[in-house]
């Protein structure tokens, strides 16, 4: 069976004031943000899932190279094996790996010139406000 993306993992984007973006979201759209932006959970069910909204510095280099505005999360199954499916087509893998405690990131460049974010979620129920 091939890997395959499971879901939105979160959508990101660039901003003048991170802080002030994130105070605005909060006042005017109730959102519960935090030093992140903030974690939507989906529930209650037994497969935890989430969606992250995070804004950034607009000048950050995360969703180097490119200069779009915006970054799709995609969440997958097996982003190692996908990262090698990927790869093995022709689709421009851009960086390593990183594995962290909430999950494994991986990205390429989409025919567009668009960087994208995979990740493979660790188990989120350790992460669960």
């Amino acid at each position: 069976m091939k890997a395959k993306v499971t879901g939105i993992g979160g959508v990101f984007f660039k901003c003048a004031d991170v802080a002030a973006t994130k105070a605005w979201y909060h006042k005017h759209l109730g959102l519960p943000v935090d030093d992140y932006g903030c974690t939507f959970w989906t529930g209650p069910t037994t497969d935890k899932a989430s969606q992250q909204w995070s804004p950034f510095k607009e000048d950050t280099a995360y969703f180097n190279p490119g200069d779009q505005e915006f970054m799709i999360n995609y969440r997958v199954d097996d982003l190692v094996k996908l990262i090698k499916q990927l790869k093995s087509a022709g689709v421009q893998i851009a960086g390593e790996i990183e594995e962290f405690d909430y999950g494994k990131f991986g990205w390429i460049i989409d025919i567009d010139g668009r960087k994208i974010e995979l990740w493979e979620p660790a188990n989120e129920e350790l992460f669960e406000k």
